[in-house]
Formats: C-alpha cells, structure tokens, sequence
C-alpha cells in the first residue's frame, strides 16, 4: 500500500498552528524559533516536504541567491559563504556560488547572467568595483548586496570593513615590538583590497616616525599562494645584507608565503622576521606558527549581507543599509611566538570600511 503523502494542513493541525503559521515557520519567515523547531519537528514525523516548485510559481521567485567572489579557493570567502548559507537556507533559499570576471566588465556581464531569471537576489564582493560595475549593480531589477568599501550610491547596499585602518594596526603591533626593519606584501593596487591596504600601511610608517630604518613594498601578482610566493621571496632577496625584522601581508595566504619564504633564507620566525596577516582565517589560526593577523570580520561581513539581502527582498522600498565591520588585531604565534596567547581571544567582531 502506498502511503499518501503528507499536507501542510495536515502539519498545521498536528503542530497546533495556524496553516500560515506553518507555512512561515517552515520557510524561517517571520516565526517564533520555538514555533519553528516545533513545526519542523512535525513535517518531519510526517514525512513532509515543502513543494519548492509550486512555491516558486505562487510566490513568483526561485528563492534561490548567488554570491559571486573573486576566488572560491580563498578561505575568507569560505568563512563569508558559510556564514551566508546559514542565514539564507533558515529563510528556504538555496545558495548559488559564481566566480567573478577578471575586470569589472566581465563583472557586469557576470551579474547580468544571473539576474536574468535564475536567482532573485546577488551578494557580491569583487576586487576590482569602477563606475560601470556599479551601474550594472544598481540597474539589476532585483536585490544587490556588495561586500567591499563603502559606496557612495544609494542605490546599493552594501557591507565594509576598514582594512587600511586594520593593516594601521599590524604595522603599530610590529612597531611596538621594536621591529625597524618592515617589508610590506601586498596583492594587486588596481583592487579595492591592494590600493586600502596600500594606504593604510604607507600612513601606519609614516606615523612611526624616524625609528623605522627601512620600509619596503613587494607587490604579488594577486592575493594567492602562487603569486605570494614569487613575491615574498623577491621582498626577501633585496635585504640579504641587513634582513628585514617584519613581514606585514595583505592577507593570511601571503603571510604564510612570508613564513615559508623566510624559513627557505634561513630567518626564524619571529625570533628573526615577524609576520602579520589579515582575514584571520581558520588555515592562519592552525598553521606553525600561528598566524598573527587582522580580523576583519568575514563571518559577521557575510552574515549582515545575507540579512539585507533578504530584508530587501520582503521590502524594496526599504531604507538602503550600509553596515560597517570594525578590524581588530589577534596576535599569536608569528609574532610573539612562545609569548603569544595559549588561546586566541573571543573573535566576535565588533560592527562599527572594504574588504577581504
């Protein structure tokens, strides 16, 4: 005998709800989370599934969301992917993931693809934003949320984070370690992240003052581990005669490069070099040495564009949101070494300009 299959009704009643009720705590939608654990408890007694195509056609959505990066392969896109599946699959979206184009063009031909029919909505954080970009953002028809500097377009909404004023704090951190010596690696200055990071360290030296000896910047070809190595080698070879004592990148994958880099010229880390990261990622927070580097908050950066996706979705006319990210310095391993912390501290970033 085939069994029927389970109704919504027939988990409204057994659950005690109202058909409505059920139908929002099903899909995460403006219920209780005890009326949701309940409901959800009781579809899945009865075996029933949401009919995602019928809801489609009723709701004229696919209730699917994209989130295009740069790289799928960093890991603070990871830590950002993850905290946005979260919030949006308790909600009944499903996550689509796409790569960025190499140049804002290949961007906006990018966001124009995906809007045409298969999503309803696009988190997005490119390297590289210009006016063009931002137009085929802003003229989508459907909801755009970007992760990178503050944008001056109201159109948009958008979540950053100060990683110029985050590198200010690495580069003070080495500095007061009595560090004098300091090579900067960096990723390519025609990006959003390159050019702040870029600022943010040249302002941190010139504020240190006279102490500093020697200041030097190696640019990678991009913020990869290929790229970095080729360049944090080359940032090495040119101080031979009196090495560098500090190593500040771009992010965490370039300071790991930093380290290896380092070990191969015969430099301890930090007894001799120490070095600092940014995105504090879970790959900097397990590697030997750990890695001191910058939070900038990649959960909570992707968990806040999640929620303004979603809120714009159920209000196109609301208020634009722009939410801001605050860096905060962790510092471990790679520059205190057997003084650094045994455990790293809370990393519940606070909220408060940019990106990874």
């Amino acid at each position: 005998m085939v069994r029927s299959r389970a109704t919504l009704p027939q988990v409204a009643e057994r659950a005690g709800v109202s058909l409505s009720s059920a139908s929002r705590a099903l899909h995460g939608n403006g219920a209780s989370a005890a009326m949701v654990g309940r409901v959800r408890a009781v579809a899945e007694e009865l075996g029933y599934h949401p009919d995602a195509t019928g809801r489609s056609l009723r709701m004229r959505r696919t209730f699917q969301i994209a989130f295009a990066v740069a790289d799928i392969g960093n890991p603070v896109y990871v830590e950002m992917m993850t905290a946005i599946q979260q919030v949006v699959s308790d909600r009944g979206y499903r996550l689509l993931l796409a790569t960025t184009g190499e140049t804002p063009r290949d961007t906006a031909a990018l966001v124009r693809g995906l809007v045409a029919g298969s999503v309803d909505g696009l988190v997005i954080s490119p390297l590289r934003l210009d006016d063009e970009l931002v137009e085929a953002l802003a003229g989508a028809g459907k909801p755009v949320v970007v992760i990178g500097r503050p944008l001056a377009d109201d159109r948009l909404d958008s979540v950053s984070t100060d990683s110029a004023g985050g590198i200010g704090q690495a580069v003070d951190h080495v500095v007061g370690l009595g560090r004098r010596r300091i090579g900067f690696l960096n990723g390519p200055l025609d990006t959003t992240p390159g050019e702040a990071r870029q600022r943010g360290f040249d302002a941190a030296v010139g504020r240190s003052g006279p102490g500093v000896e020697t200041v030097d910047t190696e640019v990678a070809d991009d913020f990869t581990v290929t790229a970095g190595l080729v360049a944090a080698r080359a940032l090495l070879a040119r101080h031979t005669a009196a090495p560098l004592d500090a190593v500040v990148a771009a992010n965490d994958l370039l300071a790991i490069c930093a380290v290896k880099a380092a070990r191969e010229a015969g430099l301890r880390v930090p007894d001799d070099v120490a070095v600092t990261g940014m995105d504090d990622t879970e790959l900097g927070r397990v590697f030997q040495p750990s890695l001191t580097s910058v939070d900038l908050g990649a959960a909570a950066r992707g968990r806040a564009a999640a929620e303004l996706l979603l809120g714009r979705l159920d209000d196109p006319a609301h208020e634009r949101g722009a939410v801001v990210v605050a860096p905060r310095l962790v510092v471990r391993e790679s520059t205190l070494g057997a003084h650094a912390p045994s455990a790293p501290p809370d990393r519940r970033p606070s909220t408060g300009e940019e990106r990874p």
